[in-house]
């Protein structure tokens, strides 16, 4: 079974827009792992404008499950990784106006700067990830940096999955086949949804992790959040 890690950033967002603290972040947080989430994500911005810097060391306090810290490796963002240690940190090439994530590493272009970044967080210990696209080329230029674990940018498959579900998976299957041959963990993120999750599963059978946040919290404002958090991981089996 794939894991899921709940991206929390919407909650963040939904608590700094009144200033104060509600919805108690740290709350949902454990609410989500007592409800069966099995990972909490975030992913901190240089503007804070939803996850706080502190609210990253709040969370290593309090959680018992992995968390797992996304971001551009800025010297801000490395010296948060480096004091908080979470499980897992996924590189992620954003910019900081960027509203959210729209593309993975070039891994050929980036090589060296994302060699130095891996062996700088594997060293202490924290399992690193690097968000790519869905391209061959780019998952043997990860391979290359010694990094555990690939995440999947996965907008072009929720994108095309309405349309025409075998074209949106198929670039999914080789690059992850590559990477299992390579020996990387796989990892997905990005659009994937209760519509959408249970095919890209079926489809990439050495998928190790997702995750999931504007999706889940959206369907939550009709399902619920423990309901919604069960049905993602019956989709995962």
């Amino acid at each position: 079974m794939a894991i899921l890690s709940v991206n929390i950033n919407k909650i963040a967002t939904l608590r700094n827009s009144r200033g104060g603290n509600v919805p108690d972040l740290l709350k949902v947080a454990l609410d989500l792992e007592r409800f069966g989430a099995q990972g909490i994500t975030i992913h901190p911005r240089p503007d804070e404008r939803h996850i706080k810097y502190q609210d990253a060391r709040d969370l290593k306090k309090i959680i018992a499950t992995e968390l797992n810290i996304e971001g551009n490796p800025i010297e801000s963002f490395i010296q948060l990784v480096d004091e908080v240690k979470p499980a897992q940190v996924t590189l992620v090439p954003d910019a900081p106006d960027a509203i959210t994530s729209n593309a993975g590493w070039d891994t050929l272009i980036h090589a060296d700067f994302l060699k130095e970044m891996v062996a700088h967080f594997k060293n202490q210990g924290i399992r690193t990830s690097i968000f790519v696209d869905p391209v061959v080329a780019m998952i043997e230029g990860a391979a290359k940096t010694g990094v555990d674990r690939i995440e999947l940018y996965t907008e072009d498959y929720a994108r095309l999955y309405g349309e025409d579900k075998e074209k949106a998976i198929a670039p999914y299957i080789k690059a992850a086949q590559k990477a299992t041959q390579l020996g990387l963990g796989i990892n997905a993120g990005h659009d994937l949804s209760l519509d959408n999750i249970a095919y890209f599963r079926e489809r990439i059978i050495d998928l190790k992790e997702v995750s999931i946040g504007h999706a889940l919290i959206s369907e939550s404002l009709y399902l619920g959040l423990e309901n919604v958090v069960n049905m993602y991981k019956h989709r995962l089996k």
